[in-house]
């Protein structure tokens, strides 16, 4: 009886559970609360810990391209608010999480708004490429929008005044923390917009995200969005990502990353232009020898040393075309004539009246020709048609043939 039952592999029921798991839309994108246990950097850069609440716990991973992201370091003990997706490790046959965000708990109702803000604005198209403006890679004046005093505003304006000290730079002061800083920002970008400015740097230096949170306002977004001067984002460290970093036309790691991004090293540009100097002279030199070289060709030419020789030769060219448009005619007459002769002949030998001049007569009565004795009576005037005139008669008797 055994024989006829199908066991299954360890592998097998893993797969299995897996399958089921993976395909329930509900498993694809869950949010957590819990506390961090057993947690463990791995060298590679990968998260493993464990997630858990009074009664029960859950395995997570949480994979070193999402790990860089984080703007905390975990630890034991942490209450931490986290997304991701819930599958089967098949290897060991537990279920676990796959962390894709993390933040501590505490800052749960922020992280919902930044995600439910990030979904609707993605959706209206403000994060699409084809929104992004060109960065100008040369600009004569550029504008920075951020807290007039603190690291950000210092590192933006000597990192530019360092690289590229001919481009201008106007400071729009404003406040980038507290419950009126979004206002000020939209107000400093509106601003902008009446500067002529090649560039706008929006920023500010680290921080948490309650002191970052007013570049994730819809209300900078729609500034941002809607500003006619391209906008580089410079928003905290490298691992801080806020909805304006999302909307910018460039976003920098830093404000220092902005400056640098914004602005060329004026050395290199100099460096470009004596190449370009260098190059253009060239080619203006090989042009010139070139023009040389024809001009020359041209002074030394037949023609010009001998003027009269390309008359001559179109005279002569001249008195060809006559000729052969002469010989053309005449030709051409040749053979129209040799066709009215031979129609002229055709109609000779057509024409009724020849047969006259082989001594044939055509005798007609009034208009009509008389082909029969029954055409004519007696006392009948006919004519009669020969070869050199005619001959008019009356009939005095009519015999009829048989």
């Amino acid at each position: 009886m055994d024989s006829e039952k199908t066991y299954l592999t360890i592998s097998d029921i893993n797969h299995l559970v897996k399958e089921q798991i993976d395909c329930n839309y509900l498993f694809n994108n869950v949010y957590l609360k819990g506390e961090i246990s057993n947690f463990k950097n791995h060298t590679r850069g990968h998260l493993y810990f464990s997630l858990k609440d009074d009664n029960s716990k859950i395995s997570a991973v949480m994979f070193y391209n999402n790990a860089i992201k984080l703007n905390f370091e975990p630890v034991d003990g942490d209450q931490v608010l986290v997304n991701g997706r819930i599958s089967c490790y098949e290897a060991a046959g537990t279920y676990q999480i796959y962390i894709n965000d993390m933040q501590k708990d505490g800052l749960g109702n922020l992280y919902l708004e930044y995600e439910k803000l990030k979904k609707k604005l993605s959706e209206k198209g403000y994060f699409d490429e084809a929104h992004k403006k060109a960065i100008p890679k040369y600009p004569s004046r550029i504008g920075v929008v951020t807290a007039s005093t603190g690291a950000a505003v210092r590192d933006i304006m000597s990192t530019i005044k360092r690289r590229y000290p001919i481009c201008e730079v106007i400071l729009f002061p404003s406040l980038v923390q507290g419950v009126d800083a979004k206002e000020s920002i939209v107000k400093q970008i509106n601003n902008a917009q009446d500067y002529d400015l090649d560039i706008l740097i929006v920023g500010r230096g680290g921080g948490s995200i309650e002191d970052l949170w007013a570049f994730n306002e819809e209300i900078v977004a729609d500034a941002i969005y809607n500003s006619n001067v391209p906008i580089i984002s410079a928003v905290g460290h490298e691992v801080d990502f806020t909805i304006a970093d999302y909307v910018a036309d460039l976003r920098a790691p830093t404000p220092t990353g902005a400056a640098e991004m914004a602005v060329p090293m004026l050395g290199e540009v100099i460096n470009n232009i004596s190449q370009y100097q260098i190059r253009l002279n060239e080619v203006m030199k090989n042009m010139i020898n070139n023009k040389t070289l024809s001009l020359t060709k041209l002074v030394e030419s037949y023609v010009l040393k001998n003027p009269l020789a390309l008359y001559e030769i179109k005279e002569q060219k001249l008195d060809n075309l006559i000729d052969r448009a002469n010989n053309n005619l005449l030709h051409q007459i040749e053979i129209y004539n040799n066709k009215l002769n031979h129609l002229v002949k055709e109609l000779k030998i057509l024409n009724p009246l020849n047969i006259l001049e082989a001594g044939y007569s055509l005798t007609t009565k009034g208009s009509a020709i008389v082909k029969s004795v029954k055409d004519i009576k007696k006392e009948d005037s006919l004519t009669i048609k020969v070869t050199d005139g005619k001959i008019n008669v009356l009939v005095k008797e009519i015999l009829n043939e048989k």
